[in-house]
C-alpha cells in the first residue's frame, strides 16, 4: 500500500507533481539540490493552489492542508527513507538519472517503487544500470502536471505486474487519467502525436501558408476543439473510414517528412529566442505578459477540466 511519496526535482514538472500528491492527501517529501530551488517551488505551489481557490476547485482549508503535507528537503537520503513511491523529475541527462537511480536503490526501501517522469528516454535505457529494475517504470506527466490529467505509464519485461497495478491505482487516486503502454517506444504516445503535428505546423509556417497565430487558431478552433472529447481514431470513425482512407492517400505524399528539428526552431534557437523563458520565441513576450499568459492558460485548463469532469 502506498502511503508516503517522494518527488525528486522541484522544477517545472516536479513542483506540480508534488502538489497533485499533496492535494490528494499524500505526505510528500520534495527533494532538490539547493534550498533556493525548493523555495521557488513552494511559491509556485502556493500560487497554483490560490488559482484553484479562485476557480472554486478547492477551499482555503484544502490549500493549507496540501501545503502542510509537502516537506521540502535537500537531503536525498532523508527524502526517500520512508517513501513507498518515488517520482523522479530531474533534468533529461541520462548520466544524472543513472547516478540518481543508483542512490535511490541504496537509500530507499527495497519495496519502494521508482518512477521516472522522463519524456525523452525509453525505459530500457533508464534501467540499463539498475540492480532492481523490477520496481522501476515511467510515469510521464504532462505540463502543467497539476492540471493536465494524462499520465503515461511505460513498463518493461522485468517490471512486476503488481508494481504496474499499484502505480496505475495511485495515478487514479490522485485524479489522473493513466494509460499503460503495451510497448516501450521513443516518445511514448502523446509526444509522438504532438511531434507530428508540430512538425507539420512549422512546415506550414515556413512555407508561408499562414502566420503563427492563424495556424494555432486552426488547431484550437478545429481539431483541438474536437480532441478534448474524442480522439483522432474515434474522429476517423465519425467521419467514415472510407473518407479517411481517401484523405490520407491524398495527403500523405505531400506532408512534411523531415527528420530534424524544424528550420524555424533551429533559427530561433541559434538566436537564443526560446519562448516564454527568454521573453521571445515565435511570439514576443514581456516580463508581465509571460505571467499573465501562463495564468490565462491555467485558468482555461481548469475550466476545461470542469466541463470534462461534469461530462463524466
Amino acid at each position: 500500500m502506498i502511503k508516503n511519496v517522494t518527488v525528486i526535482g522541484s522544477g517545472v514538472m516536479g513542483h506540480g507533481i508534488a502538489q497533485v500528491y499533496a492535494l490528494a492527501g499524500y505526505p510528500v517529501k520534495m527533494y532538490d539540490i539547493k534550498e533556493e530551488f525548493l523555495q521557488k517551488a513552494m511559491e509556485l505551489v502556493k500560487a497554483n493552489l490560490s488559482l484553484l481557490i479562485q476557480e472554486n476547485v478547492i477551499t482555503d482549508q484544502e490549500k493549507s492542508a496540501a501545503l502542510e503535507r509537502i516537506n521540502p528537503t535537500t537531503d536525498l537520503e532523508e527524502a526517500v527513507r520512508d517513501a513507498d513511491f518515488i517520482t523522479e523529475a530531474i533534468p533529461e541527462i541520462i548520466e544524472l538519472k543513472w547516478e540518481l537511480f543508483s542512490n535511490l536503490e541504496k537509500f530507499a526501501k527495497p519495496e519502494a517503487i521508482i518512477a521516472s517522469n522522463t519524456s525523452t528516454f525509453p525505459i530500457s535505457r533508464l534501467i540499463e544500470k539498475a540492480s532492481t529494475p523490477e520496481r522501476m517504470l515511467i510515469t510521464h506527466f504532462f505540463n502543467p502536471a497539476q492540471l493536465v490529467p494524462l499520465v503515461e505509464i511505460v513498463k518493461h519485461d522485468n517490471v512486476s505486474e503488481e508494481t504496474v497495478q499499484l502505480t496505475k491505482d495511485l495515478m487514479t487516486n490522485i485524479g489522473k487519467t493513466p494509460v499503460v503502454l503495451n510497448k516501450d517506444v521513443p516518445g511514448f504516445i502523446a509526444n509522438r502525436l504532438q511531434a507530428a503535428i508540430v512538425r507539420e505546423a512549422f512546415y506550414l509556417l515556413k512555407e508561408g501558408v499562414a502566420d503563427a497565430r492563424d495556424i494555432d487558431t486552426v488547431i484550437t478552433a478545429g481539431p483541438g476543439f474536437r480532441w478534448a472529447f474524442i480522439g483522432p481514431i474515434e474522429t476517423a470513425d465519425f467521419g467514415g473510414l472510407d473518407t479517411w482512407k481517401r484523405v490520407v492517400e491524398n495527403l500523405a505524399p505531400v506532408l512534411d517528412d523531415s527528420k530534424g528539428a524544424p528550420a524555424v526552431i533551429e533559427e530561433l534557437y541559434a538566436q537564443g529566442k526560446l519562448g516564454t523563458k527568454t521573453g521571445e520565441g515565435i511570439y514576443k513576450y514581456d516580463n508581465v505578459s509571460v505571467g499573465d499568459k501562463i495564468r490565462e492558460r491555467d485558468e482555461n485548463f481548469i475550466r476545461l477540466a470542469k466541463i470534462k469532469n461534469n461530462q463524466e
